[in-house]
């Protein structure tokens, strides 16, 4: 389990294949320092396990099922991508429940920069559109972020928009996005369950289980 609050900016130093899957080393000194055999790390919103580690990288595998769904399918050697380690039991949260499993990708549509604030407006897979909603929260690359404005349910082309303060644009990979680069999207697990239930209370009496 995750915050979506970002410890730190890392970065993809080797790829190796691992079966049909990938075995990835991240130099991440923050998140390496005490890393642990087994241990969950969100590699910009992708929940790995630790295989290895120095002082100051970590390695990964990462399966094929992960590569085909997640932005991270595309990464290469000198890919920058945001840390963050699993929460611990007691620790305060920051951000939302985030639970390192992509639902799926978007593309940065556009991207508004202003004097304090940045805006990224960033596309929708139609089946993610209902989970989104305006002021609802949203994983982007594992980041936590409120969601300021959103596209109406009919718009054929499903997009939402989020406001990013200085830190976020600091601190994570965020701040140097720029138009057709993919994004991981985690929705609310709030809203997956909810669509979940009222998908079972709308089935014919008598339907499979």
């Amino acid at each position: 389990m995750f915050t979506g609050i970002i410890e730190e900016m890392g970065e993809i130093t080797a790829i190796a294949p691992a079966g049909d899957g990938w075995r990835l080393t991240v130099r991440a000194p923050r998140a390496a320092a005490d890393a642990v055999h087994g241990e969950s790390i969100a590699v910009s919103g992708v929940c790995l396990t630790v295989v290895g580690s120095t002082a100051d990288t970590f390695d990964t595998d990462v399966m094929k099922q992960t590569l085909d769904v997640a932005a991270i399918g595309s990464a290469t050697i000198g890919t920058r991508v945001n840390i963050e380690k699993a929460m611990p039991v007691g620790a305060r949260l920051g951000g939302h429940i985030v639970q390192g499993h992509v639902d799926g990708v978007g593309e940065v549509l556009e991207v508004r920069p202003g004097a304090q604030w940045s805006v990224l407006r960033i596309s929708l897979p139609a089946d993610l559109a209902p989970l989104v909603v305006d002021k609802g929260s949203i994983s982007v690359d594992g980041t936590s972020l409120t969601v300021s404005a959103v596209s109406e349910p009919a718009d054929p082309s499903p997009w939402f928009e989020v406001s990013l303060i200085p830190e976020t644009l600091a601190a994570t990979t965020l701040g140097i996005r720029a138009v057709g680069d993919r994004v991981n999207l985690e929705t609310d697990i709030l809203a997956r369950h909810v669509e979940r239930l009222l998908a079972f209370r709308a089935a014919p009496e008598g339907g499979s289980r």
